[in-house]
């Protein structure tokens, strides 16, 4: 069981976090924090619990014991729309864009509840992406699964989060997109007014970006590697099995 950070600046707290998938148990009582602000890394094998995490995080999955504290507020028992709301943003695995939407559209979309602020708050995300402005009238659907995933953490990004959820947002996707990627959320994450908790098996991917990174193994928090590990396969491997 692991926790950190300083309670004047946490963003994130779960504690003795708890989940099933009917009487199977996957989440075993995580526990951690995240500092407002940071990028903070969560690595382990498939089926470690980590996209079940996620979901339990932004509210798509019931906890069965447990709480999560975002910005001091317990929203252990609000609804996945109550958490957007608040101000967290989530990024699933298999990125979930709305392809019969245009680029514009579903970007549009994310920005739904900020009224009259909508088309500026798409334009500052088009311009941290600018893939997205020679995208702007395709269909969501016929786009790269790069082009997807970049317009999948736009529209998220579009709803103006101060917490970011992404679960494995490289998982398929070509290297030149990575890099395209990573240099937007270090750049986003600089500015010190958006947390980001990155589930990922790509180690440099967060290498690249975290402060330091959880290890999860059978629904529990194994252990924290600080940033200066992060690039050591073979630490994190003896420990979670992790490989590049």
């Amino acid at each position: 069981m692991y926790t950190s950070a300083s309670a004047l600046t946490l963003a994130l707290e779960v504690d003795k976090l708890t989940a099933k998938y009917g009487r199977i148990p996957i989440l075993n009582g995580v526990t951690f924090t995240a500092r407002a602000g940071e990028v903070l890394g969560i690595l382990g094998y498939n089926g470690m619990g980590k996209t079940t995490l996620m979901k339990v995080l932004i509210g798509l999955l019931p906890s069965s014991g447990g709480t999560i504290r975002f910005e001091g507020k317990d929203i252990t028992r609000e609804t996945a729309f109550l958490r957007s709301r608040a101000g967290i943003g989530y990024v699933p695995q298999g990125r979930e864009v709305f392809p019969r939407l245009s680029v514009h559209d579903n970007l549009r979309m994310g920005a739904s509840a900020l009224g009259a602020e909508r088309d500026q708050v798409v334009r500052s995300v088009v311009a941290e992406f600018p893939i997205l402005e020679r995208l702007h009238d395709r269909m969501a659907g016929t786009l790269s699964g790069g082009e997807q995933q970049i317009l999948a953490i736009a529209r998220a990004l579009c709803a103006r989060p101060r917490l970011l959820l992404l679960d494995e947002p490289t998982e398929g996707i070509q290297p030149s997109i990575i890099d395209q990627i990573a240099e937007a959320l270090r750049r986003l994450a600089t500015g010190g007014n958006l947390t980001i908790i990155l589930v990922e098996q790509n180690l440099e991917f967060v290498a690249g970006l975290a402060s330091r990174a959880l290890i999860i193994q059978k629904g529990l928090i194994l252990s924290e590697v600080p940033p200066q590990n992060l690039h050591s396969a073979m630490e994190i491997d003896e420990i979670a099995g992790i490989q590049l």
